[in-house]
């Protein structure tokens, strides 16, 4: 018996029989992959869709939560610079699975000059696979759409207080490459 359990950790570690699990799994979203479609209400009761930012760069970020520290600190940076995004053709938008109300009221607090679209039924979260398994949040993770609907880049656990330099340090490279 105690060969056995061996034999199947050995297994188990080599990844021999990780390829029968993986096929259960839903494939998540990859750089070069059209970005899915959307459509959330905004702070202010506006319908959003990625047509609306056609031609431009869209630095879609996802957070867990209005009001904690940690998504105060991501959203502040990114309307700190806004400005300079908008200069390198980025538009900005923040998803939660908060409501409308609780997106306007954060937006009001902290003057956030983006949209904060509100993901109550939790769709777009699922469709973009950050939805934290078996919780209430989104996972903090920050999506670079190109101006034609393609993923350019997938930040995943970023640090709040640095997304929004990495993006522009990313969005320069972009520009540049052939």
């Amino acid at each position: 018996m105690h060969r056995l359990r061996w034999l199947l950790v050995l297994i188990l570690c080599t990844g021999l029989i990780a390829p029968a699990f993986a096929a259960d799994e839903p494939a998540g979203l990859q750089v070069g992959q059209e970005a899915p479609a959307f459509r959330l209400e905004d702070q202010n009761g506006k319908w959003v869709t990625p047509a609306d930012f056609h031609g431009h760069y869209l630095v879609m970020y996802f957070y867990p939560k209005d009001f904690t520290p940690g998504c105060t600190t991501e959203v502040c940076t990114f309307r700190d610079d806004i400005a300079k995004l908008r200069k390198a053709g980025a538009d900005v938008v923040g998803v939660s699975l908060d409501d409308v109300k609780s997106h306007a009221e954060f937006a009001a607090k902290y003057h956030v000059p983006f949209p904060l679209l509100a993901d109550s039924d939790r769709s777009v979260s699922t469709t973009y696979g950050v939805l934290k398994s078996g919780s209430h949040y989104a996972k903090r993770t920050t999506f670079l759409i190109d101006p034609q609907g393609k993923i350019a880049k997938i930040y995943e656990d970023v640090d709040p207080e640095k997304n929004s330099g990495q993006v522009m340090s990313d969005l320069a490279a972009l520009k540049v490459a052939p």
